[in-house]
């Protein structure tokens, strides 16, 4: 870390490159009110993750890896044909590693078609989308991401019975004075085309998804904009505005669904419903315009019941697909950790813009840091993640960043008493590159 952090600073001080972004939109009109425009991201990892106990990458045991990925490769086309018509596509792949099946991977992260009906109260549509309740990362615009990631663990259902988030919905959304709002009606993607676990694993200790037919999906997500109203084009939420706009939104939001868990009673099998709940607040400000600096920050309370001790581990782009033996970790394979289940979660993030006198060149630094806090109903202990690092916008924007992140992570494994219980914890350190067109 001592070596990555003045590598970061020298590379902003340099900046290495001039280029800026490109505007590919085609007008319509002279207004530019309808349009079509197209656009691409790319975020590249270089990455050293100490693994979990037991973990082994094809069945070759491995103590810590050093890997190289894409982690999001994104085109998004999308216009304003009239007055009324809104068109909206995304296309790409996350997570391609040196293990990942080649040839393969590529899909359709949104399909919509959407009709404004009233001005910016209500708009209509449907498709494969985005527009999702519970809180305002479920849905992130990953071009502006604070942290490394967003929260994950408000993408709750994510490639359970979902397609990275996305949800065949409909859906409304729109302005009222101050609210901003989103409801929609979900039909849930089976669970056994799904990548996350084996529906048939039933038992009468944690709860699980049902593979039966999945019961409509209600939710909403409602934020009150305190200060400068935020776009609502796409669904998905801006991370950091490095001081272009004055935002302070207090939100609410839910997710739920009839019968979507199920677990073992006895001899019989008992269904259960998902129910999510999460409060939230964002803010983001110029600290001191002239000089540059700007401050964000985010914080989410939420309450998830999956039913009786559901748990699930999650590992980003995780690098380890095996584990020997298969009682080595509670975690599992890899990065992962208990990142979502049924019990309370506290998340907090804070940013810090550095002013302009920090490098001679159009470069912004900006300094994160978060922390997860969950009370699990399947752990004994609460899980504590604890996450840093800094953001070099090479050009001043979004278009052209490098990322240094570290990540520590609790590892879980049953106790005498069969207790889960933290025994110990693991670091991940990521070198970012992202551009965006």
């Amino acid at each position: 870390m001592k070596k990555i952090i003045p590598l970061l600073l020298s590379v902003c001080a340099c900046q290495i490159s001039h280029a800026q972004s490109q505007d590919l939109t085609v007008k319509f009109n002279p207004e530019g009110s309808h349009y079509f425009k197209f656009t691409a991201l790319n975020q590249v990892w270089l990455r050293h993750t100490n693994l979990n106990p037991g973990s082994a990458v094809f069945d070759d045991p491995v103590s810590q890896t050093l890997d190289i990925g894409i982690r999001r490769l994104r085109f998004q086309a999308y216009g304003q044909l009239n007055d009324r018509v809104f068109f909206y596509t995304q296309f790409g792949q996350n997570n391609l590693t040196f293990m990942q099946q080649r040839f393969t991977g590529a899909f359709f992260h949104d399909a919509v078609a959407e009709y404004k009906v009233h001005k910016d109260l209500i708009s209509i549509g449907g498709g494969l989308t985005g527009w999702s309740g519970l809180s305002r990362y479920a849905s992130p615009a990953v071009g502006s991401i604070l942290t490394l990631d967003a929260p994950l663990y408000q993408q709750a259902t994510n490639s359970v019975s979902d397609q990275f988030l996305r949800k065949l919905s409909v859906y409304a959304k729109g302005k009222l004075a101050h609210l901003d709002y989103r409801l929609a009606l979900s039909h849930p993607m089976s669970i056994q085309t799904g990548n996350v676990s084996n529906p048939e694993k039933l038992d009468s200790i944690h709860a699980a998804f049902s593979p039966k037919y999945p019961k409509m999906q209600t939710q909403g997500y409602f934020q009150w904009e305190f200060k400068d109203r935020e776009g609502n084009v796409t669904p998905y939420t801006v991370g950091t505005y490095l001081g272009k706009k004055s935002v302070f939104n207090l939100g609410a939001g839910f997710i739920y669904q009839n019968n979507a868990m199920w677990q073992k009673n006895g001899s019989d099998t008992i269904e259960k419903p998902m129910s999510l709940m999460c409060i939230d607040l964002f803010y983001d400000a110029p600290l001191n315009v002239k000089k540059g600096s700007a401050l964000t920050i985010y914080v989410a309370a939420s309450r998830f019941n999956f039913a009786k001790n559901y748990i699930r581990m999650v590992g980003a782009m995780n690098p380890s697909n095996t584990l020997v033996p298969a009682t080595a970790s509670l975690n599992g394979t890899g990065n992962a950790f208990p990142m979502i289940g049924t019990g309370n979660i506290l998340y907090a993030q804070i940013g810090y813009l550095l002013g302009k006198k920090t490098f001679k060149s159009k470069a912004k630094l900006q300094v994160f840091a978060a922390t997860q806090l969950a009370q699990f109903d399947a752990l004994k202990q609460v899980m504590t993640l604890y996450e840093g690092g800094a953001n070099c916008y090479i050009n001043g924007t979004t278009g052209n960043k490098l990322s240094f992140y570290y990540q520590l992570r609790p590892v879980y494994n049953k106790n005498s008493q069969g207790e889960a219980v933290t025994t110990s914890h693991k670091g991940m350190a990521v070198l970012q590159y992202q551009i965006a067109i």
